[in-house]
């Protein structure tokens, strides 16, 4: 499973130490643990959990949230009541934890001052005992903690978000660049083409009684500039053609007995600028194998589904060692980096493998 969801890893932890916890109890008898329903309600936590970021890999609608929510403090206080370790009450922390990512600091907070007052509530006579004066203190210690973590992930994730923006923006500009260049070209070129035509074939009209080579000459020049501008006006299209992908490659490849494409996915949904930094990738990738790697075999597989576009060039030669990465791969670094994407390069005496993963726009 992919997931965006900042430090999505907290609740599967907490309730690993708890299922920990509760069998010890159980087996030490520490504790009168319920051990199948301990584990039977961590499953359905961890299902909840599954199912939720499967759904929603970025944020959870509130509407949902709010079910969510609802259904996972019960299941917390379930757990609760049937580990005779006592560890499952921490299970409360996640309450506000979750809480942030939908809804905000205010209701986390809110939330982490009910759970304190439930704890305090449920344990009588917590203020003629020490052990749970501290362990009271220690939870409220915990909700802070659990609320500046959530805080601080929250950040991370916007930051992540804001600079894929940034990255989109800085891309539709390039486009628009080039729109507009296009633009001036045609205007600039086949407006001077156009020009030369009609003075051409004026000149042609005027001398076709009196010098007829004279003007079976400027007919001439005027299909020339014909040509010249039928031409200029086919590369500016071509230019402006939307990039095909698995075209380019299945063209890339062509007649390399060495490489084997597997392409799986459509880049339907997937930004040219993306797109343009996979096959650029796969070249650099290539030449890599046969010029430092000295490869018989290169394998080239293309990924795209609905999250992100994902380009491997893997191949069985001798590997980079401990050689300084050079300028193509530099160059191939920033040009996914401005994709908003990351390559990923793991190379042994066996082999070496590259990797490229690139989201899909608006997925942090």
């Amino acid at each position: 499973m992919v997931t965006s969801r900042p430090a999505f890893w907290v609740s599967p932890v907490m309730c690993a130490a708890v299922l920990v916890a509760g069998v010890y109890a159980a087996v030490s008898g520490l504790g009168d643990t319920d051990v199948p329903l301990l584990v039977g309600g961590l499953l359905v936590l961890a299902v909840v959990d599954l199912a939720e970021f499967r759904r929603y890999p970025v944020r959870t609608p509130k509407r949902v949230a709010v079910v969510l929510s609802a259904l996972r403090a019960v299941l917390y206080l379930a757990l609760a009541y049937v580990d005779g370790s006592g560890l499952a009450r921490l299970l409360l922390l996640l309450v506000p934890f979750t809480a942030y990512f939908a809804f905000g600091q205010g209701v986390a907070i809110v939330l982490a001052v009910a759970c304190l007052g439930l704890a305090v509530v449920s344990t009588p006579d917590w203020y003629a005992h020490v052990e749970q004066v501290s362990d009271l203190v220690m939870f409220a210690v915990g909700l802070v903690l659990t609320i500046t973590m959530a805080a601080v992930a929250v950040r991370e994730r916007d930051g992540r978000i804001r600079l894929q923006e940034s990255h989109r923006t800085v891309a539709e500009l390039s486009a628009a660049a080039e729109r507009a260049r296009v633009a001036r070209d045609l205007h600039d070129d086949l407006g001077h083409h156009l020009t030369a035509i009609v003075v051409s074939l004026e000149k042609a009209a005027a001398f076709h009684e009196r010098e007829p080579g004279t003007a079976k000459a400027a007919v001439l020049d005027a299909e020339r500039s014909a040509r010249r501008a039928l031409g200029e006006v086919r590369e500016s299209v071509r230019s402006l053609r939307s990039f095909h992908l698995p075209a380019a490659l299945d063209e890339l490849v062509a007649g390399q007995g060495d490489v084997t494409l597997t392409v799986s996915g459509s880049p339907e949904e997937h930004e040219t600028g993306a797109l343009h930094a996979l096959y650029r990738a796969a070249q650099e990738g290539i030449t890599n194998a046969r010029r430092h790697a000295a490869a018989t075999r290169i394998r080239v597989a293309v990924e795209l589904d609905a999250e992100r576009a994902r380009l491997t060039v893997a191949d069985d030669g001798r590997g980079m060692g401990a050689a300084a990465e050079g300028f193509g791969l530099l160059g191939m670094r920033e040009r996914v980096a401005l994709a908003g994407g990351r390559v990923d390069l793991a190379s042994t005496p066996a082999g070496t493998r590259l990797t490229v993963t690139i989201p899909v726009a608006g997925t942090p």
